[in-house]
């Protein structure tokens, strides 16, 4: 088991490109953080250079509280499980999850124990006689995992493991690994574009963007308080609704004027001191679908909308509203019906509105 730690770590390549600005983050031991972002954030980057398999170009990392700039992968006390798995396809499962400690010269009877307990813990102690090809997608991530466990790592590094597996397995996965992680009760660093593993796995998220951390937190306020537009936007699904609008002083209130419709701000969870002074100014304002209520209850403020499209997905819809030419979506139970093109009145809960700085992008609490 072993903290990380990135101190002012930069990774460039040739040509200027900079995968990697100026990372600082700390990652308790035996905690289970996962990177998320889009393609080209920086997040494997990021995985690689703790497993050794890069060098940043400035700053320093600890592993355990050692620096490793300096030190080979095989020494480093980290283990890695990949996308493809990686597995000798020639070899036995055993065999494969005894590759790294026979290289090593670890004793017969060690090999073998650890072997049997990693299986067992997997469920695959009926798989140790065949080969990767008798084997379907699932048990070979589990025989990598396996292989990874045996190591007995202080970190396991997870760069996308599960992208490979269909919708029901990954998700039957992501429960195995949750559970591997508190038998274990090793540090986990796990990277992912998905935003539902990021929220279901992780202790904390890192959210990346362009090579920064926007945000590092633990679901729920990742979530709930996102610190900017990029994070409300990229997590949750289907993603925040933004608006942009102009905030108005009005004798005793203070306003939200869109170009449809105009929102009393002093509902909002926001304090008024810090909307004063964006008065006169664009925000904008986001709120997330299932904040929205299609049947225009008491809790929150009544809009016109014309509802356009429904997508069902058996145990809720997401209905799409055109407001003015804003285009909203809405998380709905199945008992609501709309006809396409049918006016109607939905609700916005103010209380839950986030309000975005337009030029820096940052939520304005912040």
């Amino acid at each position: 088991m072993a903290s990380v730690k990135f101190e002012n770590i930069t990774k460039e390549y040739p040509k200027g490109i900079r995968a990697l600005k100026n990372i600082n983050l700390y990652i308790d031991d035996s905690e289970f953080i996962v990177l998320v972002g889009p393609s080209g954030c920086g997040k494997s980057t990021a995985l690689r250079i703790i497993a050794g398999l890069e060098d940043c170009t400035e700053g320093n990392l600890y592993i355990g509280g050692q620096p490793v700039k300096n030190v080979r992968p095989k020494d480093r006390n980290i283990a890695m499980v990949f996308q493809n798995y990686a597995l000798y396809p020639h070899l036995t499962v055993f065999d494969n999850m005894a590759f790294g400690m026979k290289m090593r010269k670890t004793a017969k009877a060690e090999i073998k124990e650890r072997i049997t307990g990693a299986a067992e813990m997997l469920h695959i102690e009926e798989l140790l006689g065949r080969k990767p090809g008798e084997l379907s997608g699932g048990q070979k991530q589990r025989v990598a995992l396996g292989r990874a466990i045996v190591r007995e790592p202080g970190v396991f590094l997870l760069d996308e493991p599960l992208s490979n597996l269909d919708a029901e397995l990954r998700a039957q996965m992501r429960i195995e690994i949750i559970k591997l992680h508190k038998k274990l009760g090793t540090t986990f660093i796990y990277v992912t574009h998905d935003q539902t593993e990021a929220m279901t796995m992780a202790d904390r998220i890192v959210v990346m963007k362009d090579g920064t951390i926007q945000q590092t937190g633990t679901p729920k306020i990742i979530y709930e308080n996102p610190a900017n537009i990029f994070t409300a936007g990229f997590i949750g699904s289907p993603r925040m609704n933004f608006i942009e609008a102009a905030v108005i002083l009005y004798e005793d209130s203070i306003l939200l004027k869109t170009d449809s419709f105009t929102l009393p701000l002093d509902k909002t969870a926001y304090n008024k001191d810090i909307l004063k002074k964006y008065s006169g100014r664009k925000l904008i304002a986001g709120i997330r679908p299932e904040d929205i209520d299609c049947t225009a209850g008491n809790n929150g403020y009544v809009i016109d909308a014309v509802h356009e499209i429904t997508e069902t997905l058996g145990y809720e819809d997401y209905v799409h509203f055109d407001v003015s030419g804003e285009k909203i979506t809405a998380r709905s139970g199945r008992k609501e019906k709309f006809k396409e093109g049918t006016s109607v009145k939905i609700s916005l809960d103010l209380k839950r509105m986030h309000l975005f700085d337009k030029e820096s992008k940052k939520n304005i609490i912040y």
